[in-house]
Parts: structure tokens; sequence; C-alpha cells
């Protein structure tokens, strides 16, 4: 990180002695570029040391005098996750490198710093025997059903507005307009999480193949400002029941960002007693999913903060589940030090261990998570970490499997990121679709997979297609496509029957992707299963393409474009290309569809969303009555700071 400039630096350092409202909405006018958020964080830090009420009821009278969101929003979204962001505030220096990426993460203003550096302990040399490479012996693949994303929103409202001003709609909030612009239909609506009726036709459809599945996280729905610990105890409790009485198999879970509460809420301490301790999500699963996995791997979601290791009944694969949150950006407890943990809650050495355990047994190995490792929501330090974990043990791992950006997609790792090639790619990160409406029509994917390597050597997934007239009477469950079919036949010689869909095969697809217009269109239009489907130019294919070859998230070409709108800029959901998101006269809900991606996709609509929309909120000429607000807002402002918040020493 380059030094603040003086004349960025002076004004907040100086406020920041006697913080006043003046001096906190200057700081957050100027969050504009890296530089200026480095100094917002001094004034920030200072109201965080006053405590976290003041803190909480600063940044919600702001958001609700601003109308940066509807009343209920800021009041929720903050009082949730603000006493989270305050602690990691109080305890790190504005200027050190854990503020830049706070700065990057959080608020969109920086670049991802470089990764610190650090050699991951191995728990022993490769096996010395000379096992024979598993080869496939032709024989009839099985199937397994990869799923996740469900957002199962239990107060979705049939009849109610999905054209709405809050977050998520299709609700009956206190505050809804009557007639409604736009009903919602029975079952679902682009605007909204999954109402009840779609979850149960899902479950119904897939178990019609009668196989065992991988979830990889995200139960609970998107209104982020209204969800608390009961409320998430029940939506898990409930959706594991139901699956349990769905299907005929097991299934074969990971824990999701919002399967906690508040959202992305997984301390790095461990004491069950301390106020915001994720430690009943783990124990509450473990003792859910034991009937799936065994004594063993429940005992270890419980001890090893929500990951564990298992064998599939009657095969020799092992799956190996972990719990990606603690390497994800919106988590905003991995910003509590300068000099952070490089495996918060040893996640990295549990992984290892299980993989030389599975080495040693002559297993092959599924790793299932939620948040894909090189996707831009993770940060590089333990992407990096876990690709040095993949490189070790990517012999003996079949096949890796994560969720979170909602998106059909893929990821490919390889062992020289310097030269990406066919010949260096090692192995895959296979991301499925969502169930939930609010990213595209509600899919699913059905692997198949050889029974002697447990390579895929098809991925086929199948939607529901809200535009069919039928969906809103009876959703019906068809075959979107095949992969194997629409991108084996494009290489040149076509993919050989017996070939996998392994790292080497999707290098050559995004090959085909750079010549290949047309085909890089189809794959467009596949990841959002052909609803909210986006125009992809030159520059976001290029980058679209870059990110197929990053399964380290370093890697993902992913650039900060900060903009006047304090980074709030949201993913082109194929390139991650920025788009600006305009929060003065925001496109409608309704028109907007929930096309991109962002954090308000993955995280919903949270403190972070909030923050970014205020600087430009504060500084647009073209908000009705800005200046009796921004009057209104000093006033209470005075009311609220204590007459002198002092600068911390360590500055």
């Amino acid at each position: 990180m380059k030094p603040l400039s003086f004349s960025l630096a002076l004004l907040p350092l100086t406020a920041a002695a006697t913080l006043n409202p003046d001096a906190l909405i200057d700081a957050f006018k100027q969050a504009i570029d890296c530089d200026s958020c480095h100094a917002l964080l001094v004034p920030l830090k200072a109201l965080a040391n006053a405590g976290d009420a003041v803190f909480v009821k600063t940044l919600v009278s702001t958001c609700q005098i601003l109308e940066l969101e509807d009343r209920d929003v800021c009041s929720g979204a903050i009082n949730e996750q603000g006493p989270i962001l305050a602690t990691a505030l109080r305890n790190i220096s504005p200027f050190k490198s854990t503020a830049t990426k706070l700065c990057e993460g959080t608020f969109g203003l920086c670049q991802t710093p470089a990764v610190n550096k650090y050699t991951v302990p191995l728990p022993g040399a490769r096996s010395s025997d000379k096992r024979a490479v598993v080869r496939s012996s032709a024989k009839k693949p099985f199937q397994v059903v990869h799923f996740s994303d469900v957002h199962i929103d239990r107060q979705y409202t049939p009849g109610a507005d999905a054209d709405c001003n809050k977050p998520i709609c299709c609700r009956d909030f206190s505050d809804s307009k009557h007639p409604p612009k736009q009903p919602a239909g029975p079952f679902g609506n682009p605007d909204c999480d999954s109402p009840i009726s779609l979850t149960a036709s899902f479950l119904e459809q897939i178990s019609t193949f009668n196989t065992w599945s991988i979830f990889t996280g995200d139960v609970v729905e998107a209104a982020v400002w209204l969800v608390n610990q009961s409320e998430v105890m029940s939506d898990l409790e409930v959706f594991n029941k139901a699956l349990g009485s769905a299907l005929n198999a097991p299934v074969f879970p990971a824990i999701g960002n919002h399967d906690a509460a508040p959202v992305n809420n997984f301390p790095l301490g461990s004491d069950s007693a301390f106020q915001f301790s994720a430690q009943w999500v783990f124990d509450l699963e473990g003792k859910e999913w034991a009937h799936w996995t065994n004594t063993t791997a429940a005992n270890e979601v419980t001890h090893f903060s929500g990951s564990y290791s298992t064998t599939v009944p009657g095969t020799n694969l092992r799956i190996i589940s972990i719990n990606t949150v603690y390497w994800y950006k919106q988590n905003f407890w991995l910003y509590d030090s300068d000099t952070p943990l490089a495996d918060p809650r040893d996640i990295l050495a549990f992984l290892a261990k299980e993989l030389q355990s599975a080495e040693v047994a002559g297993n092959r190995v599924w790793i299932i998570g939620h948040m894909p490792p090189g996707c831009e929501d993770a940060l590089s330090d333990q992407s990096n970490y876990y690709d040095q974990i993949i490189q070790r043990y990517h012999g003996i791992i079949a096949g890796q499997f994560f969720g979170h950006t909602h998106y059909d997609q893929f990821e490919i790792a390889y062992s020289d990121y310097t030269h990406r090639t066919a010949e260096t790619a090692i192995n895959v990160a296979w991301i499925a679709p969502a169930l939930t409406p609010r990213s595209g029509n509600p899919a699913f994917k059905v692997y198949d997979v050889d029974p002697d390597t447990y390579d895929i050597m098809d991925a086929k997934v199948y939607i529901a297609d809200m535009a069919n007239p039928n969906y809103q009477v009876k959703p019906e469950w068809s075959l979107y496509y095949s992969a194997r079919q629409e991108y084996g036949q494009l290489l040149r010689p076509p993919l050989a029957p017996n070939a996998p869909l392994d790292a080497q095969f999707w290098h050559a697809v995004t090959e085909v992707f750079e010549k290949n217009d047309t085909a890089f269109s189809q794959f467009n239009q596949f990841m959002t299963r052909g609803a909210h489907v986006q125009a992809c130019d030159v520059k976001c294919k290029e980058q679209a393409i870059c990110q197929m070859r990053a399964a380290r998230a370093e890697n993902n070409c992913h650039v900060v474009t900060p903009t006047t709108t304090f980074g709030d800029t949201e993913r082109d959901p194929v390139g991650q290309a920025q788009v600006p998101i305009n929060m003065v006269n925001p496109t409608p809900k309704s028109q907007q569809g929930r096309h991109a991606v962002g954090h308000a996709q993955c995280e919903g609509e949270g403190i972070g969303h909030v923050l970014r929309g205020l600087p430009h909120r504060i500084s647009s000429a073209s908000v009705p009555g800005l200046e009796k607000m921004m009057q209104k807002l000093k006033m209470h402002l005075k009311d609220i700071l204590p007459q002198e918040i002092r600068a911390v020493e360590d500055l």
C-alpha cells in the first residue's frame, strides 16, 4: 500500500481528536479511493472507540435520515452487524494492511493487497508406496445431485408485492403499499427468495434420482436485517428434516455464510459463551447431520467449526466438507487484528490432515464447501494457502464442489499459474447454480460419476423455467443442458467417449471460448439458466475467461474500480466486470431482475451495502431535499456523538 498523501491524511487525523458531525460527513464525502478510505477509517475508529451503542446509533441515524434504505432495513442491518465491524475497527490501525483489506473487501475502494507469504505445514510426505494410478474400467456411471443456495423464505406470501423498496420482496411488510404493483406468484418471483412451495417441488424432483447428494450451503433467506438466531436455528432444523423426509439417500452438506446470525458471523474465538459465538451452528448441524455422515464426522462438525470428513457408504470416496466462511471478505471478524491468522480456526490444517489420511488409505476425495476459493469474495491469503494443499494432493482429489456465486460456473487450478495451459491444469472446482429465483431460473446439477475414479463424466443442469406459462401452477423441471454434449463436441478432436470432464478438458473449453463467440455466449446464457442474461463485451469476456482459469483468488483478474458510488459496484455475472450502481435513482427492482451478483446477492444487503451507498448520497445534488436531510442529520449527530472522542495512540 502506498503512503497516504499529506493533504488527504491531514484533515481526518485532525478531526479525529474531536469528532464532530461535519468531520464525519466530510470523511464520507471524500471516500472515493484507497487513500481516502484509509482516512475515513480514522473517524470510524474513533466512533467505534466511543462504544458499540454510539457507533450503531450514528450509522442507523445516518442511513435512515438520508434514506439509504427503508428505516427498518437500516436499523436491522446495522444493529446486527455494526458491533462486529466496530470491534474490528477498535483492534486495527487505519493505515496497515488489515485496513487495506477492509477497504477492499467491504468498501470496494482498494486493490487487493499482495498475498502474505506463508508455507502451509503439511502433515506428512507423499506416500512412499507406489500405488497404481486408479483407472476407469468404463463401468456405467452413477449419479450424484449437487444443489446449493436454496435461500428459503418462510415468510414468502403469494400475492404480496414483488416490486417493493426492500432488498427482498414478496412479503407482507408492515409498510407495504396496496394494491401490489406486481403480485407474487405461488412458486416464486425473480426479485424474491425461494418460497416453501418451490422448495417442496425441487425436493420432490431430486428424490427421483434416488442417489446421494451434496449440498453446498445457504439455507436462510437474504432478508438479513430481520434474521436472528432463533429463525436460523428453526430454518436449519426444518430444512434438514425436509431433506431427510424427501430424499432416499444421504446428503453431505456444507455450511454457508447465511447459515448464522448475524449473517456472516463466524468469530475466530471458540468461547461458546461469547455474545457473537457461532458454536450453536456447529452444535446444531453436527447433531442434525449425524445420520448422513457418522458419529465421528458429527463430532468433527462440532469441534472443527463445521468441517468434517466421511466416506460415502459402499465406495472408496472420502467427502471432506470445509467451512470456507473463515476466508470470506464479508466476515468482519477476519479484520480484527493487524497480524491476522494464516489459518483461522485451523480449517486448512484439518483439510491437510484428512487428505494425508486419505492418501495413506488409498481413498479418492471430493472437497465440498460454500465459497469457491478463486472468487473475488475469497481472501487471497487463504486462497493461496488452500491452493498449496491442492498442489500437494491433487492426485487423489477427484473434484471440488462449491456454491455461493448463485451461478453455473467452474474454476481451474494449475500447477503453474504463470503458464496456464492444458498441460498445467491439475484440478477443477465445480460451482453449482442456485435454487433461489433471485439469480436465474431455479436449478440443480446432476453429475455422472465414474465408479472407479469418481471423476465427473458429465454434468447435467435441470431447471424450472419461470417463463413457462405453467410455472405458477406447477413448476416443470427439465434437463437444460449436458456439459459433455454442449462442450465436448466443440473440441478438436472431440472429447473421447470415456474421457472425464477434468481440468484439462475445461481448459480446452476456455480456449474454445477465446475464439468462438457463439460458444461463449452460450456459456453466458447457461450461467443464469436463460434468465437475467446480460450482454458481455470483449473486456468482460476476457475477465470471465480469466476467472475460469483461477481457482486461486489472486489470479482471477479482479480489479477494483472505485467510483463516486463509494465502490458500490456489482459484478456482471459472467466476467465480474465492474458496473456502477446508481444509488440515487436506481433501476426499479422489477426491471433489474437482480441481474448482478455482487455483495447484495451473496451477502444480502447488510451493513457493507449500506455504507457503500453513503458518500454518493451525501454529495449528489440530484437527491430531492438533500439540504434539509443534511441539516437534520447534523442535528441528530450532535445529540449522539460525545463532545470529545480522542484518537487512539497507535495510528
